[in-house]
């Protein structure tokens, strides 16, 4: 809050400063005050990341895509999630039907008998 009213008394005091000061010499400053502002050097953003120890480690310019990066490794990352969770699914229901095949009263032999999977892909209505 100080800061702000010691600006403005600064302001106040170059504001009745400039009745005293004669059109040419203003025409100067302005003038001298466009090409110091065309030649300021534009700041330019900076995301620090927290490092260990106190230190920070600066992304400036050396990243310029550093939002499409994460995006696409966020991307990337769910569709592996997705990919391994369908994966434990699948294994899963298979180990059910592995296991209900065993416990049935079926023997297991009866499985590799040709006759058996003919019968099973037989559509045809029992006469």
């Amino acid at each position: 809050m100080n800061e702000e009213r010691y600006g403005h008394r600064v302001r106040q005091a170059l504001n009745h400063g400039l009745k005293d000061i004669p059109p040419a010499a203003s025409r100067r400053l302005e003038a001298a005050r466009h090409l110091a502002l065309s030649r300021q050097k534009q700041a330019v953003p900076q995301m620090a990341l927290a490092g260990f120890g106190g230190s920070s480690f600066r992304l400036g310019s050396h990243v310029p895509y550093l939002k499409q990066i994460l995006a696409i490794a966020a991307l990337l990352l769910g569709m592996w999630i997705s990919f391994y969770w369908h994966s434990v699914q699948y294994v899963s229901a298979l180990e059910e039907v592995d296991s209900a095949l065993l416990t049935d009263d079926l023997p297991p032999d009866a499985f590799l008998d040709n006759d058996f999977f003919e019968w099973l892909l037989d559509d045809s209505p029992e006469e």
